[in-house]
């Protein structure tokens, strides 16, 4: 497999899921600005919709949407329990709050990182601050990750997009299961070495 990824987008969820799972990929830096890989493809001619994580697969199909992509890791390796059965009730929870990730959360960034003016933002950063309020009552009966004692790939994705909160002056000071959860996920061994990768943090 290859997977087109971006140094802290979104598509870093995406890579540390692969390096969870343990499964062997090829990882292409893809530059969002011009569009194009490292070694100067033009990234349209890959994925049309212009936009990261991008999964090639063995037979050369592309599959896109972090969702999606995420459960199919997770299917490929059901060893590594990125994500309960299908069918059932605790498949539904988590699907529950795949959907609330990349809608809810993910999506509401979006608008921080454009040319809106600050009185628009102000709007989507208190909508934020709302969604992880959410999040932290959902962690305040003690459990370490989103559906309970397993990292999942809903905990990759939700990491990946709240890391981005600094950035986007979106305060969660007052979340301190929130934060802790933040530092817990980081210290993970495949997050570690995912982060070291893309250039995020410096090596040992």
């Amino acid at each position: 497999m290859k997977l087109y990824y971006a140094p802290g987008a979104c598509s870093l969820a995406t890579y540390i899921l692969l390096n969870e799972a343990k499964l062997p990929f090829e990882a292409v830096k893809v530059s969002t600005k011009e569009h194009r890989t490292a070694s100067g493809e033009d990234y349209y001619k890959i994925n049309p919709k212009g936009y990261v994580p991008a999964l090639q697969l063995d037979d050369g199909e592309i599959v896109t949407e972090n969702v999606v992509i995420h459960a199919y890791i997770a299917s490929l390796a059901p060893q590594a329990k990125l994500a309960p059965a299908p069918g059932t009730r605790e498949r539904l929870r988590y699907d529950q709050l795949a959907v609330f990730i990349t809608t809810e959360i993910h999506k509401t960034y979006s608008p921080l990182f454009s040319s809106l003016g600050e009185d628009a933002k102000a709007f989507f950063r208190d909508k934020l601050v709302k969604r992880y309020e959410t999040i932290e009552q959902m962690l305040s009966d003690g459990r370490p990750y989103l559906t309970g004692p397993d990292f999942q790939t809903v905990d990759a994705y939700l990491y990946t997009v709240t890391r981005w909160a600094a950035g986007a002056k979106v305060d969660l000071s007052k979340f301190a299961k929130v934060q802790a959860y933040q530092e817990r996920i980081t210290a993970r061994p495949a997050v570690q070495a995912t982060l070291r990768a893309e250039g995020l943090i410096k090596e040992a």
